[in-house]
C-alpha cells in the first residue's frame, strides 16, 4: 500500500488543486450573495459579481466628471511610486548596512543594536510623529515604508552574510584581498540573490504600511480610495480593489522572482 506522504500529484492535478480553493470561495461568496440580494435587492454587503465588474469597469475605463482621470490608473501609478521609491531605499539601506554588520566587527559593535531597536518598534506608532515632522506629502508615506521594512531587510540580509562559509574569507585574504574587495568580490555577489528574496518577503509588509499612511492622509492612492468609499458602504468598489492590490503584489512578486532565477540561475541550487 503506498503512503499518502509518497503520493505526489500529476501537473494537472496539481493545478486543480491549487485552484480549487479559490473556486470554492467564489462560489460560496455568490451562494450568498444571491441569498442576500434576494432578500433585499439593495443590499450592499455582498454586492454581485456584475456590480462589482460594472463599478471597477467605470473606474478604470471611465474619466473621472471632475478630474477628467481615470481614477483606478491614477490611484495605482501613486501608490505604486510611493511602494518601489520605499522598497529601493530600504533595499540599499539593507544592502549597505546589512554587509557592513555582517563582515566588519566594529560596525557589528555600533550599529547592530540600533538595528535591532528599530526593528522592534510597531512603526504605525511612528505614523503621528512623522506626520508631524514630514507633513501629510509625500515624504511621511515614503518614510513610514522605509521604517517598517529596512531594519527587517538589514536583519535579513546580516544573517546572510554570516551564513557564508568562513572558508571564503579566509582563502580570499591569504591570496592578499583587502576588506572592500572581499565586500565586493565575494560577499556582494552572493547576496544580491538574497536581497531579492528579501524584498520579496517584506513586500506584503510594505503594502500594509503604504495602504495605512494613504488611508490617514492622502487625496489619491488605492489606499485612500478604499477608506474613501467604505463611508458609503460601497462594497462594489472595495472588493475589487482588494483584489487588485492582491494581483499587483501577486505580479510584482513574479517579476522579482523571475528576475532573480534570469540574473542568478545558480541561486536555490547549491
Amino acid at each position: 500500500m503506498k503512503r499518502l506522504i509518497n503520493q505526489v500529484p500529476s501537473k494537472t492535478t496539481n493545478l486543480f488543486l491549487g485552484l480549487l480553493p479559490f473556486l470554492l470561495i467564489v462560489i460560496v461568496y455568490i451562494s450568498a450573495s444571491a441569498v442576500r440580494l434576494t432578500e433585499n435587492p439593495n443590499d450592499k454587503l455582498l454586492p454581485s459579481i456584475e456590480k462589482c465588474m460594472d463599478s471597477m469597469g467605470k473606474l478604470a475605463f471611465e474619466e473621472d466628471k471632475r478630474t477628467g482621470e481615470y481614477v483606478l490608473l491614477n490611484d495605482t501609478i501613486f501608490s505604486l511610486q510611493r511602494l518601489a521609491i520605499g522598497i529601493s531605499v530600504s533595499a540599499v539601506f539593507a544592502l549597505v548596512i546589512g554587509i557592513s554588520i555582517g563582515i566588519i566587527p566594529y560596525m557589528t559593535s555600533t550599529l547592530s543594536p540600533l538595528i535591532w531597536f528599530f526593528s522592534l518598534i510597531p512603526t504605525m506608532a511612528m505614523l503621528p510623529i512623522l506626520f508631524i515632522v514630514f507633513g501629510l506629502g509625500e515624504v511621511s508615506k515614503v518614510v513610514l515604508i522605509i521604517l517598517g521594512v529596512a531594519p527587517i531587510m538589514t536583519r535579513e540580509i546580516y544573517q546572510r552574510v554570516r551564513e557564508i562559509p568562513s572558508e571564503q574569507i579566509i582563502k580570499v585574504q591569504t591570496l592578499g584581498a583587502n576588506t572592500w574587495q572581499i565586500i565586493t568580490r565575494v560577499i556582494t555577489p552572493q547576496i544580491l540573490p538574497r536581497l531579492i528574496d528579501a524584498i520579496r518577503l517584506t513586500l506584503g509588509t510594505a503594502w500594509i504600511f503604504l495602504i495605512s499612511a494613504e488611508a490617514i492622509a492622502s487625496t489619491e492612492g488605492l489606499g485612500y480610495r478604499i477608506f474613501l468609499v467604505r463611508r458609503y458602504l460601497a462594497m462594489d468598489v472595495i472588493l475589487p480593489y482588494v483584489l487588485w492590490i492582491t494581483l499587483l503584489a501577486f505580479l510584482i512578486d513574479f517579476i522579482l522572482r523571475k528576475f532573480n532565477q534570469k540574473l542568478f540561475p545558480w541561486f536555490g541550487k547549491e
